[in-house]
């Protein structure tokens, strides 16, 4: 099989491994472009969301270099994209493609159906095999996280703007050659290093700003219009409630999900309300607790769960004291407009900062009735 899939942030060179190693050919997506997009726009549903639009285009990028499998997967619950599988198979045929496509469910779901499908993909491997398979390809995913989250920490404190990304590339590039776990043990070492030689202003002190929202768009910088590079080089540590490790714990190998959240958004909104909507409620509440200074919520224009929880975050915002600023992304949606709303989120958590420090100064009798107006 010539396997292609979708190119969701790091996770395109853990599922290359993944597909080599079981004696396949990866046909591996690249990063997608604005004509990915408008590839993908072309052919979706006027309303479709942005995820569907960039995923069928990348299809049709990989169908066109040669690949004759896609691979895939979703989840369960009252979202769309439990869906997307089949829409797009329509498409593609329509288009004269006849793709095999393999969409795989969360294995505790329905387990049998998982491993029938794993079987198929691991061609010539055995189970045995695949366990060192999996292993590997699970080293260099907690690996890609670990200098995601360092990269997260310098970017803010940078002397020199874009020195940080350009150090994580060079580090995730050391990464994606490497394949066994010794090497994978020294690309990793050879790529914290890279960022810990970054220059920084030790003087620094970034505001924290948490991001919220639907998985896609989150976890791949071009969906996002790289709002995560973006607010580092204004100076933001910024933290996402979604890393793939964290994502692979809680949602593929659980039934219950990230129950941090979930509990926390229970006095707000009780039901699963599909994709990561009920998660987005809690993670709010549970970055207010955190002492962040305020939220992004990435959203795909026309997601459901998100716009559910987006009438949330006025009410939110207030009884926890967080601002919290809403980006719903289409292939409209430009990134000098994002840019321009997230420097006056900045100044306004900057300002919001300068006030709670002032009131810290003032008398206790005085703080408490002037933080009552904040």
């Amino acid at each position: 099989m010539k396997i292609t899939y979708p190119h969701m942030g790091t996770l395109a060179m853990v599922a290359e491994q993944l597909i080599e190693e079981m004696g396949q050919e990866s046909v591996t997506p690249h990063r997608p472009t604005r004509q990915t997009l408008a590839l993908g726009a072309r052919y979706s549903p006027e309303f479709a969301c942005i995820p569907f639009k960039i995923c069928l285009g990348t299809y049709l990028e990989g169908l066109d270099r040669g690949a004759d499998t896609i691979v895939s997967g979703g989840g369960y619950g009252p979202c769309r994209a439990g869906l997307y599988g089949e829409i797009h198979r329509g498409i593609l045929n329509d288009l004269g493609y006849d793709p095999e496509i393999i969409f795989l469910w969360p294995p505790l779901k329905k387990p049998v159906d998982f491993i029938k499908k794993v079987n198929l993909l691991k061609g010539p491997s055995s189970w045995f095999d695949l366990v060192g398979i999996i292993r590997r390809a699970w080293a260099k995913l907690s690996a890609l996280d670990e200098l995601e989250l360092l990269a997260q920490d310098i970017r803010p404190r940078e002397l020199r703007k874009g020195e940080t990304s350009r150090a994580f590339n060079r580090g995730t590039a050391y990464l994606d050659r490497a394949r066994a776990l010794s090497e994978i043990a020294e690309a990793r070492e050879a790529a914290l290093q890279e960022l810990r030689k970054v220059d920084l202003d030790e003087e620094a002190d970034p505001l924290k700003v948490g991001i919220i929202g639907e998985i896609y768009v989150q976890l791949e910088p071009f969906a996002n219009i790289y709002v995560e590079e973006t607010l580092g080089e204004m100076g933001v540590r910024v933290r996402r409630s979604i890393y793939l490790t964290s994502y692979t714990k809680h949602d593929v190998l659980s039934t219950k999900g990230d129950l941090r959240s979930k509990k926390l958004a229970q006095p707000y909104l009780p039901q699963l309300i599909g994709g990561h909507g009920q998660n987005s409620v809690g993670d709010v509440i549970r970055y207010a607790r955190m002492g962040y200074d305020g939220v992004v919520q990435l959203a795909p224009f026309t997601c459901i769960p998100e716009i559910v929880a987006k009438s949330l975050m006025p009410h939110l915002s207030r009884e926890y004291n967080i601002p919290v600023l809403t980006l719903f992304i289409d292939e409209q949606t430009g990134r000098t407009g994002a840019e321009t709303r997230l420097e006056a989120f900045v100044d306004l958590m900057e300002q919001r900062r300068e006030k709670m420090s002032s009131v810290e100064k003032l008398p206790a009798e005085s703080r408490l009735s002037y933080s009552s107006a904040l």
